[in-house]
């Protein structure tokens, strides 16, 4: 029955959408208690964050019977266009207290309500970055996991700096592409004038390459 459905095809599928559904009914029970849609925007936010893992989920056998290099190419780099948005959702946890808070439920609530929208951000993007290495290294079979996992979690940093604080979005890239690319230009041409966001770049693809690092570690541990 299960297989039928993707999202329930595995346990992993079936426990990511159990967490996702929690975190949407936290959202829709305070929308309900308050009559104000104050942070229904997470839900958008998860689903963006659900766009990766979905294509690399989708991406796995078929890319094996296909095989074409146009096509692994092509999902690349829509896939790395759209992961940023899985890490992005972290970076939803400066709401809490900020203007988008209104106060008419607990602070415990909003803190369990958003802080689940941003660890199922977080376990989707791990779960999509491994899904591409393997896929990568599927075809690249030489290649060291670092040399790929590194510049991922770099740009994956970057799109993170650029939709928070640029407040550009992954569809930019088609709508208004040219000013984006102005706006990360100026970011790498005048890196001492641009100290603020290099700062949290290069922190945040830290953070992330220890997270992702730990996280694989643990998985061969408790097997």
């Amino acid at each position: 029955m299960y297989q039928r459905i993707f999202f329930l095809r595995t346990s992993v599928d079936r426990l990511l959408s159990a967490a996702m559904a929690f975190s949407c009914l936290l959202v829709l029970f305070r929308v309900v208690h308050t009559h104000r849609l104050t942070f229904v925007f997470l839900i958008w936010n998860l689903l963006l964050a659900y766009l990766p893992w979905l294509m690399t989920s989708l991406a796995g056998s078929r890319l094996r019977m296909a095989g074409g290099k146009l096509v692994f190419y092509l999902l690349f780099g829509c896939w790395l266009a759209f992961i940023p948005n899985s890490f992005y959702i972290l970076t939803d946890l400066y709401h809490l207290g900020d203007s988008y808070n209104d106060f008419l439920v607990p602070d415990w609530f909003d803190l369990v309500m958003i802080l689940s929208f941003a660890w199922n951000g977080l376990l989707l993007g791990i779960l999509s970055v491994r899904q591409m290495e393997k896929l990568m290294r599927a075809r690249f079979q030489k290649m060291p996991a670092l040399l790929f996992l590194i510049p991922i979690m770099w740009l994956n940093a970057l799109g993170v700096y650029v939709g928070r604080y640029m407040r550009y979005n992954s569809w930019d890239l088609l709508t208004d592409p040219f000013a984006l690319i102005r706006g990360i230009a100026g970011i790498l041409i005048h890196p001492f004038s641009d100290r603020y966001a290099w700062g949290m770049i290069t922190c945040f693809s830290i953070l992330l390459t220890l997270i992702y690092l730990t996280l694989k570690k643990i998985s061969h541990a408790i097997r």
